[in-house]
C-alpha cells in the first residue's frame, strides 16, 4: 500500500520542520507549504490524506485556506487540523465554522499530532 500523504503548512521554518519530523516519524509521506495560498494549491494537486494548517500567515491565513479546501468539491473530504498559537475558545469555534476538524495549540506536542493522525487517517 502506498504511503499516506500529509500536508504540513506553517510560515515559520522551525515549526514547519518540527511538524514535518513528527508526521514523517509516524510513518507518513510529508508535503510542505509555507502559505495559505500554497496550501490550497498543494491540497488540490496532491490530494493529501490530511492537512495540518497554521492560522496566522501573510498572504492567505489558515482560516481562509481551510474554507477554500473544505468548500471545494475535490478537496472537501480532506480533514484539516489547525496548529496555532491561537487557542481561545472563540478560535476553536471559528476554526470549526471554517470546516476544521480540530485546533491544536502550539507549542507542538508530538503525541497530540500523532493522535490526530490516528483519528483522521
Amino acid at each position: 500500500m502506498a504511503m499516506q500523504k500529509v500536508l504540513v503548512v506553517d510560515d515559520t521554518a522551525a515549526h514547519l520542520q518540527q511538524l514535518k519530523e513528527i508526521v514523517s516519524d509516524a510513518g507518513y509521506q510529508v508535503i510542505t507549504a509555507m502559505s495559505g495560498k500554497e496550501a490550497v494549491e498543494k491540497t488540490r494537486a496532491e490530494k493529501p490524506s490530511m492537512v495540518f494548517l497554521d492560522i496566522v500567515m501573510d498572504d492567505l491565513d489558515g482560516y481562509g485556506a481551510c474554507r477554500e479546501i473544505t468548500r471545494n468539491e475535490e478537496t472537501s473530504n480532506i480533514p484539516v487540523v489547525f496548529v496555532s498559537t491561537k487557542h481561545q475558545r472563540a478560535d476553536h469555534i471559528w476554526a470549526e465554522k471554517q470546516g476544521a476538524k480540530a485546533l491544536i495549540s502550539k507549542p507542538i506536542d508530538s503525541d497530540v499530532i500523532v493522535k490526530q493522525l490516528n483519528t483522521y487517517i
